[in-house]
């Protein structure tokens, strides 16, 4: 708590800050903003930055000192936001979903959205069936390295690049067989344009999951996505509400309840744990900001919400910015040449080695594989630990409650529906932590040279491109080769 007080009291004493911000293609951005920056300055001077128009999509990230996740508010101060020490460090992320991709205006656009969408399925944000996954990969290849070339890609040159947490050796054949055959001739346009046509019809686009516990004290993941809110747990969509069904979210303390209306009089309430209080705020901002984007006509139409019945009691917040709808139709007003885009090409790539010709991922040390396999469980423990059991609400007619039985509540809020070979388990959902720090080449290199000795043999590698949360194979490896474990990404 003093050392909270002290860094305060310094940072009022200075008058600028430098900031960094890390972009999609993981370059990085630096500025020095006044004390007085609202959030909003920085997120325009980044637009600037990057040429782009069609910014209402994206929002700047970061993680506060107890680990916690936010999205910077541009109305607000950002010394204020942020409870570390300056230097700031945050990244620019897609932060609502264009619900058809294939729509937006510019290419920088989409270009940007394809980098943010390639980074969630190499987390396992976007889970997907081992067909889906090979043509995604390959559109991947095609947009990065262009036509297969017998006299550049020996055989396996596909096993060289890292498009999931974790992969077949079958699955780099289908991938390698799919960029030789059927995507010839497509430009890195077409190709970006085809993946983000495919990955929008998945069950998990737009995911951005938040790690909770359903009242049996069952994991799950809670997400808001751009046509509803979704509940994934194992490898099922197990509740979907769309946006025009959802009435109400509210949360106190680490309880979040979302209030819907379904066919005719059917009201329910779901009930869900998330790990901590402030995790939970911020599941209940992100289900406000999602819905006002989505289901408003026009931001004239937003208005301030309280997470509590009583409007004196609990927290008050207010969406800034523009609805999907007037995004749209700004966007179609656009009239300029198209900017130039600098694609990332084979620069490596910390968080997304897809694009690298570093190992695979099956030849990361033992050790490292260790360490990274208890760091989940103990991720999954923690919120074992912060369970409660409250049983899922279903009002009807006279407000009268019941409980309902797991197989019941699974009905609650659309079928059940089976999203991929292997359960829902990203990378970086569940311990989000701070984003990981600048080590130089020859450090990294010197790292990975002293594993090297204890490689091992891949276990029991399934098809399908994403791992399940208690493998032991859920670590990276960055553009120096370097092993790194699971959470540093924001």
């Amino acid at each position: 708590m003093l050392s909270r007080f002290m860094s305060g009291s310094i940072r009022n004493l200075e008058r600028e800050y430098n900031c960094t911000v890390r972009l999609l293609d993981d370059t990085e951005y630096t500025c020095t903003i006044q004390r007085d920056a609202k959030g909003q300055y920085l997120f325009d001077l980044i637009c600037h930055h990057l040429n782009l128009l069609e910014k209402d999509y994206f929002g700047i990230r970061y993680v506060d000192p107890d680990k916690q996740r936010h999205w910077l508010e541009v109305t607000k101060s950002i010394p204020k936001q942020m409870k570390s020490q300056p230097p700031f460090t945050m990244c620019l992320r897609v932060k609502f979903y264009p619900p058809d991709p294939a729509a937006l205006k510019e290419e920088i656009t989409r270009y940007l959205v394809f980098l943010q969408i390639k980074r969630d399925l190499y987390h396992g944000r976007l889970l997907c069936k081992t067909s889906d996954a090979a043509m995604l990969a390959a559109h991947i290849l095609q947009a990065e390295i262009g036509d297969y070339d017998p006299g550049k890609h020996p055989e396996g040159y596909s096993s060289k690049f890292q498009f999931f947490p974790k992969h077949s050796e079958k699955l780099e054949r289908r991938i390698a067989d799919i960029h030789k055959t059927e995507l010839i001739g497509q430009t890195p346009e077409t190709s970006e344009l085809n993946f983000l046509q495919k990955a929008q019809s998945l069950e998990t686009y737009g995911v951005d999951p938040h790690p909770c516990k359903d009242v049996s004290g069952n994991p799950a993941f809670l997400a808001f996505t751009p046509f509803g809110f979704v509940v994934l747990q194992g490898n099922k969509r197990v509740h979907f509400l769309k946006w025009h069904e959802v009435t109400k979210l509210k949360f106190e303390g680490k309880t979040f309840h979302i209030y819907a209306n379904q066919k005719e009089d059917k009201k329910i309430i779901l009930t869900y744990f998330a790990p901590t209080p402030e995790a939970c705020k911020h599941l209940w901002k992100c289900g406000v900001e999602n819905q006002a984007f989505y289901k408003l006509e026009k931001s004239s139409q937003v208005r301030t919400v309280s997470s509590s019945n009583l409007f004196f009691k609990g927290s008050r917040f207010r969406y800034s910015g523009r609805v999907a709808k007037e995004v749209m139709e700004q966007s179609a007003k656009i009239k300029r040449e198209p900017p130039e885009i600098h694609r990332a090409g084979l620069v490596p790539s910390r968080s997304c080695p897809s694009i690298t010709h570093g190992p695979r991922l099956s030849s990361v040390p033992r050790t490292r594989r260790r360490a990274v396999h208890i760091s989940i469980m103990e991720g999954l423990e923690s919120l074992r630990d912060s369970a409660h059991s409250t049983p899922v609400r279903s009002v009807s007619h006279g407000d009268s409650f019941m409980t309902r039985s797991r197989s019941q509540a699974a009905d609650v809020g659309g079928s059940t529906s089976i999203i991929s070979d292997e359960a829902y388990s990203p990378s970086d959902s569940v311990l989000p932590t701070p984003v990981a720090e600048h080590r130089s080449v020859e450090h990294a290199a010197a790292a990975a040279a002293n594993g090297a000795s204890g490689s091992i043999q891949e276990e029991k590698e399934s098809e399908a491109g994403t791992p399940t949360a208690g493998e032991p194979g859920g670590g990276e490896v960055d553009g120096g080769g370097r092993a790194t474990p699971l959470f540093q990404k924001l």
